[in-house]
């Protein structure tokens, strides 16, 4: 289905039992809704009602040039507007890499339209703009976002060799087909550009200025996880006034979703049902 919201439209994939209670799945890099195929089954037989969406610069009619339109705060506020489109008031948001970090953001700037968030991979985002600062190890695992940042040598890099760049960060996923379903949307012309923008926008000052977030919240890491180390993982826990729990997950890589999506769905199904 299509959602036109704030002059853009956006591809969502719904499903479930149409008046379960609403769940907002947000994706990440380079990735996109199909991410969440495979969890999304046991959501469904839970009774819940799910809402996959293609975010900005990944559905081809939300992919506006300008880097600055790609903001965190434009992403979040793609998912509000999003959530206001389909008549929602109010969803269970669940996000994985750069889809956890819109969730937080959502959570705590507007804890009335969050029930409950699982974020995946990706911590509260001024725990990550503290850790990128003062934590070396951090820094070495984010070194990659340095060549993301840079226009035409990132696309150049990602997509030479049949998109081998990309195909190889995308190893943990799964088979040949599933890494191929991420890899031929973001060779698509101005695809792989709209979602680097992501980072090219990225300001650190605008992830330490994310407050704290107040609603029943559960963080889901992996401990294989090359892109976020424990440190980071940990301080979440300092960022949530509401109910907190931390999931760690023992010999997953970043690619959760993917990878262990039962065991995923399941901190969902206890984090929402904790809360009703």
């Amino acid at each position: 289905m299509h959602i036109d919201a704030r002059g853009l439209r956006f591809d969502v994939t719904a499903g479930g039992p149409e008046h379960g209670e609403p769940v907002l799945l947000l994706h990440g890099f380079p990735q996109h809704a199909g991410e969440w195929n495979d969890v999304t089954p046991t959501l469904h037989v839970a009774g819940l009602r799910t809402y996959a969406v293609n975010q900005r610069g990944y559905s081809p009619g939300a992919r506006p040039e300008a880097v600055e339109a790609y903001r965190l705060g434009e992403l979040v506020a793609d998912a509000a507007a999003v959530l206001d489109a389909l008549g929602v008031d109010s969803a269970h948001v669940v996000g994985h890499d750069w889809g956890a970090a819109v969730g937080w953001v959502l959570a705590a700037g507007h804890p009335e339209r969050v029930r409950t968030l699982t974020a995946v991979s990706v911590p509260h985002p001024a725990a990550m703009a503290y850790t990128l600062t003062h934590d070396p190890r951090q820094q070495a695992r984010s070194a990659y976002m340095a060549l993301f940042r840079r226009p035409g040598l990132a696309e150049k890099t990602l997509l030479a060799l049949n998109a081998g760049g990309l195909r190889r960060m995308l190893r943990g996923v799964g088979d040949a087909a599933r890494v191929a379903a991420y890899v031929e949307p973001m060779r698509e012309p101005g695809a792989l550009t709209a979602a680097l923008n992501w980072y090219r926008a990225m300001s650190r000052t605008d992830l330490a200025a994310t407050g704290p977030v107040t609603v029943p919240t559960t963080f889901v890491w992996s401990d294989q996880d090359v892109a976020i180390g424990r440190t980071a993982a940990e301080a979440c826990a300092g960022h949530v006034r509401g109910d907190y729990r931390f999931v760690e997950l023992a010999g997953v890589s970043h690619w959760i979703p993917d990878q262990v999506p039962t065991p995923l769905a399941e901190a969902i199904l206890a984090r929402i049902r904790s809360a009703t």
